[in-house]
């Protein structure tokens, strides 16, 4: 992918992308003569540049002597140049403050972290819940409300739990209820969508007769809710973000991508999927929407008990600080992770 590039040639390449990540304009040999610590003189400089240039790494938006980073360049800088950005302690301590909010679920925390992400670094923060192949329910509680109404609880592998208030047109009992969800965690836990068919309802319906009736709109209500699951979802946060960047200084650009932040589902199609534990970066053309094919999309995956729970990142212009991009995903990352994960040691210390 990549050609042999002198310690030169990457010292030059990554002070140019420095310098058009800052102020957002074509940089020249003059600038990197009298800004940066080169040892070396323009005309020298002016020879590397061009070099990078027939290399595919800078580009010359037209006839002045400045060079603008290519979508190599960029992706370059990220896989080899881009120096660690060091978040300072206060940083550090607002996004973990942020995060141990008292947050019961993950959508909650995703939430907060998209919301936390944009802020720090000036972007479009996103919160992803990817699309599941297939949902299962793990356990199914019931909350007793009088004699004709309950709550239906249905929990879920990776932590989290939805709830479907029942009505009936007929008296159900206390006794009946428990033996109702005695009967769902006997039969309907740990199954796909697909498998509740006639003969699983049959079987529920000899298991708690009394009550026969209310399989179906329960077992309906169970489908709805595995299937609902199922379709994930994009939260965006700091849209207007990106008007401060020339980048999407024209109306019809951002029109475009404000119509992908409504669709949604080109973004969950690209994050689903992947199951890795890195912060990944998607530069340009790299991405499989056409629509960003102008931006950036740096994003890592959440897992809770080694399954993916969801994903967070920033979408902005190519020209992103990506130093701290990085890092600030790694550590909002991190801390979710620390949440949703607890050592043996944390769960001791809460007792």
């Amino acid at each position: 992918m990549y050609r042999d590039l002198s310690e030169r040639k990457k010292k030059i390449l990554g002070a140019i992308i420095n310098a058009h990540i800052q102020f957002g304009e074509p940089v020249g040999s003059k600038y990197l003569s009298q800004n940066e610590d080169m040892s070396c003189s323009p005309a020298t400089i002016r020879n590397e540049m061009a070099e990078l240039e027939a290399l595919g790494y800078l580009e010359q938006p037209h006839t002045s002597a400045g060079r603008v980073p290519s979508e190599l360049g960029y992706r370059f800088y990220v896989d080899s140049l881009v120096e660690r950005y060091s978040m300072t302690t206060k940083e550090i301590e607002e996004i973990d403050r942020s995060l141990q909010r008292k947050l019961s679920e993950v959508d909650q925390i995703l939430s907060e972290a998209s919301k936390l992400a944009s802020s720090f670094t000036n972007y479009t923060g996103i919160a992803v819940k990817p699309r599941l192949p297939r949902t299962v329910i793990s356990r199914y509680e019931s909350i007793y409300i009088d004699g004709r109404s309950f709550v239906l609880v249905m929990l879920f592998p990776d932590g989290q739990a939805k709830t479907k208030t029942m009505h009936l047109g007929f008296p159900i009992s206390r006794v009946e209820l428990s033996q109702l969800t005695d009967a769902l965690n006997d039969k309907m836990t740990g199954i796909t969508s697909d498998r509740i068919t006639f003969t699983l309802l049959s079987e529920l319906e000899r298991a708690v007769p009394s009550i026969s009736s209310i399989i179906s709109p329960v077992a309906k209500a169970i489908y709805e809710t595995m299937t609902d699951s199922d379709g994930g979802d994009v939260k965006i946060d700091g849209v207007d973000n990106l008007l401060d960047y020339p980048e999407y200084s024209d109306v019809s650009s951002v029109r475009h991508l404000l119509g992908m932040f409504d669709r949604k589902d080109e973004i969950l199609s690209l994050i689903s999927a992947k199951d890795d534990d890195k912060v990944n970066v998607y530069i340009g053309k790299e991405n499989s929407v056409d629509i960003m094919n102008n931006s950036a999309l740096v994003y890592r995956t959440i897992k809770r008990d080694g399954n993916v729970v969801g994903a967070i990142g920033v979408i902005g212009p190519c020209r992103m600080d990506y130093s701290k991009v990085i890092s600030t995903i790694e550590r909002l990352a991190s801390g979710i992770d620390s949440m949703l994960n607890p050592k043996d040691d944390d769960l001791k210390g809460e007792r």
